[in-house]
């Protein structure tokens, strides 16, 4: 299937909130950031079935992760990604002078990557520090 054009936005979501109680090496943190949301409609023209892997790409770099269907409602375009280590993969650096990057309405390509893998905490860090 091809790409799908979208406006990125990252927030805080409750299952980021209990994941990072648990410690960011968690699994359950990992199930809970490592993901994104979308509309039925985008998850349709992806063809991409829930829990499948898409790859987000931005101006800023690119990240694979797991792909569902927004229980929020979302509009057909957007996708939501929990604040964390993949949020920052695709999100502006800088931060103005503010402190916060801007976290909202990034434009992004969005793709099925049924043939990658999420990576995990460990080899985000890896592959983005060399550490």
């Amino acid at each position: 299937m091809a790409p799908i054009k979208v406006t990125l936005i990252s927030g805080r979501s409750i299952g980021q909130g209990r994941g990072k109680e648990l410690g960011k090496f968690s699994n359950e943190y990992f199930q809970s950031v490592a993901i994104c949301e979308l509309s039925s409609d985008d998850m349709s023209s992806l063809g991409v079935g829930e829990g499948g892997n898409v790859k987000v790409t931005t101006a800023y770099g690119e990240v694979v992760v797991k792909a569902y269907t927004s229980k929020q409602s979302i509009p057909k375009s957007v996708a939501f990604i929990p604040y964390g280590p993949w949020a920052n993969r695709v999100t502006d650096p800088h931060t103005h002078g503010s402190g916060m990057p801007s976290l909202k309405g990034i434009e992004a390509e969005v793709s099925p990557a049924l043939d990658k893998e999420v990576p995990n905490l460990e080899t985000l860090i890896k592959s983005s520090y060399g550490r």
